[in-house]
């Protein structure tokens, strides 16, 4: 008998997309025409300059901004307003979950994060990178298939983000979760995306996306790393 598989959910695609503000009386444009299609079970980083549209991008695809013009699909069925599909920090029991089955699901994801032994400690009693940890467990307790992070390590010290990224990278496998990542930190989108998409500043410009080909776990001193790494710094004008 021939083996029958689910149909892979979380794609991501958008179609002309643009996205502008008014800043006193006169239009910005922030994203303009984009056209980009994420693969299910894919990890992307977006990067960018401020003023980008980084976090703009990020926040149509949760549907918490509604495009000026084109689509914004996810699996084929356009974004409209906050859906369950992506990673949203809101109270099982509030969305109807049993309250033991929510409490069950609740452990599994503080121990998926590492907090198994700080799962009772008060919400003062965690350093910096528990409460990420928290923040991470929350959104992944509604079973997202996308998950949508802005600037999530951004305010760690350097070593408690290394391991963050470390640890952020295995819970991406290990929950086969579409990953849609916004982050200023180059070498925090090299070890962590599949695809990187840099957003250029000037609007007449078209947003460039570069494929990382490297295995994972990936080896932040290795020769390939370093040239992507060097690439991504020549694209800022950096290196």
């Amino acid at each position: 008998m021939a083996e029958v598989r689910s149909l892979r959910r979380g794609e991501v695609a958008l179609r002309d997309l643009s996205k502008s503000f008014r800043i006193n009386g006169r239009p910005l444009s922030v994203l303009r025409n984009l056209n980009l299609d994420i693969r299910s079970g894919e990890c992307l980083a977006i990067v960018g300059a401020s003023g980008s549209g980084k976090t703009t991008l990020l926040r149509v695809l949760a549907g918490l901004e509604t495009a000026d013009s084109g689509r914004a699909l996810i699996d084929g069925r356009p974004v409209t307003g906050v859906g369950r599909a992506r990673a949203v920090a809101f109270g099982l029991e509030v969305r109807g979950e049993d309250p033991g089955r929510a409490d069950e699901r609740a452990r599994h994801y503080i121990a998926l994060v590492g907090l198994a032994d700080f799962q009772d400690a008060y919400p003062k009693q965690l350093s910096g990178g528990m409460a990420q940890r928290v923040g991470l467990a929350r959104a992944l307790t509604v079973q997202p298939e996308i998950l949508l992070l802005d600037e999530p390590l951004g305010a760690l010290d350097a070593m408690t983000k290394l391991t963050m990224q470390q640890e952020l990278e295995r819970i991406w496998r290990e929950e086969n979760v579409t990953m849609v990542l916004v982050t200023h930190d180059l070498e925090e989108a090299l070890y962590l995306a599949d695809r990187v998409l840099i957003l250029p500043k000037q609007k007449d410009a078209s947003p460039r996306l570069i494929g990382i080909d490297l295995p994972r776990p990936r080896d932040r001193s290795e020769a390939r790393f370093v040239r992507y790494r060097q690439e991504l710094l020549r694209e800022f004008g950096l290196h």
